[in-house]
Parts: structure tokens; sequence; C-alpha cells
């Protein structure tokens, strides 16, 4: 079988590659790679989606079978995703940034404070310190042991946005968290923002645990998700991870963090979407209709 690889952008022939009938993509990845001199994490394939010749759908299992896709002409699309790195690597430093970046306004205050620097630190704002450190602490551990990705890279640079999202906006929150001036709320109010922060990590914890469950290692299967709060919607580790940031904005009572939290929200909300429908259209009649998409009965 005789295959046509064209660059996807300028629609030029890369080349003509001969396959067998049971060749799968990375067989054809591995003659691309040999033509173009990419390695495999670069090269994406891809078909025209329905109707469309302008609009493209990947080709991302690299077990599947070259022939399920080829049609009359025998043509496949061809991109060079540019240089990659890995997602286990831009998910810690992203994430052990703020280790380093939110303690600088609580230890070394003479920095940013100038003459308030002297002013005693409130409970609230010790306890603001431990909560937003334990949940990268967390989130630097789920990624070295804890998830399992489907694609092993990403272009690096995911790595320059990733960390100036999380380590700016820790900055921002941080700022005003620890300023001499800062004015803790009603110790009542903290218990409530601290009791739903508590509440999101453990259930954010158990979710990513569930889902690791549900793939076997180096498998890029999936399967529908069951129990806990997924029975309520599709993502729920999205949903309790707001909740986490809710409390933490109830109990520092500063609009930096709940502008952090609306941002995360907006954010989540768009990977929900995107999960469910995939989740739908994957799984079809299987997947149970009742399932919102993030928030519990109603979205």
């Amino acid at each position: 079988m005789e295959i046509k690889v064209v660059s996807q952008k300028s629609k030029k022939p890369i080349g003509t590659f001969t396959v067998g009938d049971k060749a799968t993509l990375l067989d054809l990845k591995n003659q691309v790679k040999s033509k173009t001199k990419r390695s495999i994490d670069r090269i994406r394939l891809s078909i025209p989606k329905s109707g469309s010749s302008n609009l493209f759908e990947g080709l991302t299992n690299n077990k599947d079978l070259v022939s399920k896709f080829v049609g009359n002409d025998g043509t496949i699309y061809y991109k060079d995703l540019g240089p990659q790195i890995s997602w286990t690597l831009v998910f810690v430093c992203e994430y052990a940034g703020p280790l380093f970046v939110y303690p600088l306004f609580y230890f070394l205050p003479s920095i940013f404070y100038g003459s308030y620097a002297n002013t005693e630190k409130t409970q609230v704002q010790n306890i603001a310190l431990i909560c937003y450190s334990l949940h990268y602490i967390k989130r630097v551990l789920e990624t070295l042991f804890v998830h399992r990705f489907s694609n092993g890279t990403m272009p690096i640079f995911n790595l320059f946005k990733n960390c100036s999202y999380y380590w700016g906006c820790t900055a921002m929150v941080s700022y005003f968290v620890n300023h001499p001036l800062f004015t803790p709320p009603p110790m009542e109010r903290v218990y409530i923002g601290l009791g739903l922060f508590i509440f999101g990590e453990i259930s954010n914890l158990i979710c990513h645990i569930m889902l690791r469950n549900l793939r076997p290692a180096g498998s890029t299967e999936r399967k529908i998700p069951r129990g806990f709060l997924f029975e309520l919607v599709s993502c729920p580790n999205y949903t309790v991870e707001i909740l986490s940031w809710i409390g933490f904005s109830i109990l520092t009572q500063t609009l930096t963090s709940y502008i952090f939290t609306l941002m995360g929200a907006a954010q989540m909300w768009v990977w929900a979407v995107g999960k469910h429908k995939r989740y739908r259209r994957e799984f079809g009649d299987k997947y149970p209709r009742s399932r919102k998409i993030l928030i519990p009965f109603l979205l």
C-alpha cells in the first residue's frame, strides 16, 4: 500500500511511502522520521475533517492501522510540531515554581514592603502559607507518582507559557496575602474556607488516583470513570480543585485570590467541556446521560 504524505501547511509533498496492510501509524511515522530527520515526538499525522479541506483531525494513537485512515487518494497530512519537552518536566517546573515564589513575600517582606516589613504575621497568613505550599507539593508528587499522560511530550513553548501563568499568579496572590496591612477575616469564615480547601484537596487526590487506576501503565486506553464524584460530573477533579481555591479565597479574603480562582475555573471549564464531549463521542450511549460537565445537577 502506497501512502502519500503531504505538508499540512504548504500542501507540498513530503514523500510517498510503501507500507504493509498491517502497518501502524507508528510504522509510518518512522518512515517519515527517516525522510524529514525529525523526531517521532515532533511528527503529527492527520486527515481532513469531514466536509473540510482546511481543518484537520490529528491521528494520535500510534497503534492504529494506517489503512483505517487512508481514503481513495491515499493521502495523509504531516505537521512539524516543533521542539518538544516532556509533560512531566513541564508540570514539575510549573508546580515547583510557586513553592519558591510564594514564600518570598512571607519570609523576605523587606524586599517588597519596605518600612512596613516588620509587622508580625497573622494566624491567617500562616495558614495561607501552609495551604498554598501543600497544594503545590501535592501537585508535584502527583505529577511524579500518580499521573499517566496520553502524550509523552508537548511543544517547548508551553513550558514558558505555563510557568508564566502559575508563577505570576502566585506572586500576585502572595503579595497581597502577606502584605503587612493585610486584614484577616473573622475566624469563623477562616474555618469555613479551610474546611472547603481541605475537602477539595483530598477529593482531588482521590479523583486523580481513580483516573490513574483506569489506565494501565504504557496504555492510551480510555475507560468510563465510575464511582465517587464521577457519578455526578465528568471532571470532578476540576470541580473540587475550584472548590479548594474558593476555600482559599474565603480564608484569605483578598481580591487577587478570587481573581486567580476565576481564571483557573474558566480554564478548567474549557478543559472539562472538551473532555465531556470526548467521553460522549468515544463511548456513545454507554456514557451516563445524567452526568453533568463540572457542576453537579446543573452544568
